[in-house]
Order: C-alpha cells, then structure tokens, then sequence
C-alpha cells in the first residue's frame, strides 16, 4: 500500500472534490481510497507514505500531442535556418531535424521528454514522432524509453511522402507493427495510435495505404489545417476537395481519432468532425509561435465537438499550456469573459477521457478505481482555497514547474524533485553526447 498525504486534495471526482487535509490511498497500480488523512493513516498503518508538505494532490496530467523528436532542439540554432512562412519553418527547421534522427538521438529525444513531463506532473503523453533517418523500430525505441522512466504513452509514427515511397512505407509498416505489437500486449500504459503527417503530404494513395495497414486496430493521429498550405494543396490537388472532407472519403476519421490543430476549418468541416465522432487537439503555444492562427476552440464547443489540449513540444508544461489558450482564446474573441470553462474542460475532463480509450483506465481523477496517476505540486496558500476556486489558483497561481512528487500507475517515479531509482546525471549526459552528433550533423560543425 502506499498512502500520499498532508496536503489538500483535489480529486476531479464530483462526488467528493475536494479535502483540506486528505490522503491518496493506493493498492498496486489503483486508487483504492480518497478521504481524510488520519483515518486513512490509522487504518493502514504499515502503508508507505509519501508527504505532500502541505501542498496541492491531485490527478496527474495529460497530453494529448506532443513530438518527442523536438526533444533534443532546445538551444539548437540551424544554419541557415530564417523561416518566413510556416512551411519553411517545416523545411528549414523540423523536418531538418528528423531527417537526421538516429535511433539513440530517437532514444535521447525521448528521454529528454519524459524526464521534463514527469518533472511537471504529466503523467500521460500522446507522441506524433518523425525520425526519417532510422525509422523501423523507431516507436518500439520511444515505449522503452517510456517503460524504463515509468511514463504512460500512446505512440504513433508520422507517415508521409515528403521523402519518397520507401520512407513512407517504413512508416506505414512502423505504425501497423507497432499497433499489433500493442494489441497483443493489451498494456495499460503503451497504447498505439496510426500517425500520418497532414493531408497536404499525404496521396490519396497514401491514405488508402494507412487504412488498409491499420485495417481498424486503432485511431489515426494527423495534423490537418495547422497551416493554410494545408488548405491550399488539398483545394489545388484534390479536386477542391477540404482537408477534413479527404481524410473522410479514405476512411481516417472517428471517435478513436484525434486531429491536431484545425486552425483554418469551415463549418462544413465542423459538420463532418462532430458527424463522426472525431476528436481534435488543440496547441495553442504553437500556434502562436509558428504564427499559423488561432484555432477556432470556442465554436468546437459550440457544437459539441470534443476537444483536447496538447503543447505540440512547444513545451511540456500543461499549466503553461492551459494559461495561453485562455489568453489567445480571449484576445481573438476579443471578449475578456470566454474560454475558462472550456480551457478547464479541454485539461481536466477531454484529456483523461482520451486516455481512457487508449489505457482502459479511468484517468485524470482521484477516486477509487482509477489508475494510481498523482502528481503533488508545492503551492503556498495566501487567498482562500477550495473545490469553490482551485481551477483560478491553477491558471493564475501554479505551474508544471511546481511539481514535487509524481506518481504512475501507482509507481513513485518523481519524489521531492528527484527522480526515484533512475540516473538522471548518467541519462542527461549521454542525452548531451547525442544531441552534439546532431547537432554536428545538421551544422557541419563540432560541439
């Protein structure tokens, strides 16, 4: 048993919200019991205890798109590289970085990421991953990763035809390997996803093939009009016909797929998204930094489309994640009173519930039953405190940094801001060796 506690614990869970001075009980990899502390102590005294220090407990965190191939570019300047456009931003930058990609720079990206989202309370990520130069075995290099630093993960491989018929093969053959690999285990921390690209480095061709390989194991993972040359080449190329509407007439859409971005959809669009029971993702830092737009979030909800929150590796911090789309959201309606419920909504309820289909799990709540995902953040209390306000304390208040213990599947991986059983030093050093061969690949230069 392991017992989490002195701390005020906000569970997610609408039949008991909120205790000021709670516990977590935990047997194996679930949550057996929330209440208070000292009868939870007094009935399992031989229980392992994980001190809180007075501060905030409560569910872990999910995201639902993020690229751990972007893992080893923080500082990374290419030359060259002078982006005017969000394309060239692809060309120059991105793609850039995974056509050079190795299997240990893929294992270096990930451990990179992982380590950073636990430091944040993120207990669960969806990856869209892209390693052109070494792509066979790519996704099976990121679950071990994941399953050595204890991370819940669903994986999916970019498939596109930016780089010819065989890349794109491999990618196809990664992603439907990959799925069966995970069917067979039925785990419930590594799930599989079928990635593509965007529908304007996609064939018709392709998209047949992606289907026909995934042949209903599981959901697709596509970015569709993040930016407008996305619009551009699908009107141009395919008959006029919208990006949505092609991954419809190939099959791709539905209540297991997940569709990042959506910046430049119509109505009609909408229509065919909320008709099928498809999902989005939106990444508002992205957005803003690739400055693609504004995703249109807010007329999602109107009409009843589902909606996650991702940071698409901007960062890995899902408070910092929620702060922005609250602030882009608002200055886009230009109305200082829109987007709070939905920013909460899209955190706190759409991203466990898209854990929940992947993990089997109930996720992003503390009650008993569900999955043994905590993360306790450090928070000193100056203005009052409850299940009446906590989501204001969150969003003006707190942040991923903040974490100081975090727990998985009932596995204590992060504890008073170290990690547990694993050499952070040893990992960061060799992540620093693989990171200069990249680096001296995409430079032509030592590092």
């Amino acid at each position: 048993m392991l017992l989490i506690g002195n701390g005020r614990v906000i569970t997610r869970d609408a039949a008991n919200p909120y205790l000021e001075q709670g516990a977590v009980l935990i047997d194996g990899d679930t949550i057996v019991e929330v209440g208070d502390e000292a009868a939870l102590k007094a009935a399992n005294p031989g229980a392992d205890y994980v001190d809180a220090h007075g501060g905030v407990i409560m569910p872990g965190l999910v995201n639902c798109h993020t690229h751990i191939y972007s893992g080893l570019a923080r500082g990374l300047a290419i030359k060259g590289c002078d982006p005017h456009n969000f394309l060239e931003n692809l060309e120059q930058q991105w793609w850039n970085i995974d056509r050079h990609l190795t299997l240990d720079g893929t294992r270096a990206c990930a451990y990179a990421t992982v380590l950073d989202s636990i430091r944040d309370g993120v207990t669960c990520i969806f990856d869209h991953h892209a390693s052109f130069k070494e792509i066979p075995g790519s996704l099976f290099a990121i679950k071990d990763v994941c399953a050595e630093l204890g991370m819940r993960a669903c994986l999916c491989y970019e498939v596109s035809d930016r780089d010819g018929v065989e890349k794109r093969d491999q990618g196809i053959k990664e992603n439907a390997d990959f799925a069966r690999w995970c069917a067979k285990e039925d785990s419930s921390m590594i799930a599989a996803m079928f990635g593509g690209h965007a529908t304007f480095t996609l064939s018709d061709e392709t998209m047949d093939l992606m289907a026909e390989a995934n042949d209903g194991l599981t959901g697709f993972h596509i970015h569709v009009s993040e930016g407008m040359n996305d619009v551009y080449d699908s009107l141009e190329n395919h008959y006029g016909v919208r990006p949505v509407e092609r991954l419809l007439n190939h099959g791709l859409l539905g209540p297991k797929t997940m569709l990042g971005h959506c910046i430049h959809v119509t109505p009609a669009e909408m229509d065919i998204v909320k008709e099928t029971g498809t999902w989005l993702v939106n990444n508002p830092e992205s957005n803003m930094g690739n400055a693609v737009g504004c995703s249109p979030v807010l007329e999602f909800f109107r009409r009843g489309i589902p909606v996650c929150l991702g940071t698409d590796a901007y960062t890995n911090d899902m408070l910092e994640s929620l702060k922005v789309f609250v602030a882009i959201q608002r200055h886009n309606a230009g109305m200082p009173n829109v987007a709070w419920g939905e920013a909460m909504t899209m955190l706190f309820q759409n991203n466990p519930a898209m854990g929940e289909k992947y993990f089997g799990r109930t996720l992003g709540k503390l009650a008993p039953g569900a999955a043994a995902d905590v993360a306790v953040f450090d928070y000193n209390v100056f203005t009052p405190f409850s299940d009446e306000n906590v989501d204001g304390h969150m969003l003006f208040g707190m942040m991923g940094k903040n974490c100081r213990t975090t727990v998985i599947n009932g596995r204590v991986v992060y504890k008073d801001r170290e990690f547990v059983d694993v050499d952070e030093a040893a990992i960061n050093a060799w992540t620093l060796e693989q990171s200069k061969l990249l680096w001296g690949d995409l430079n032509d230069r030592q590092y």
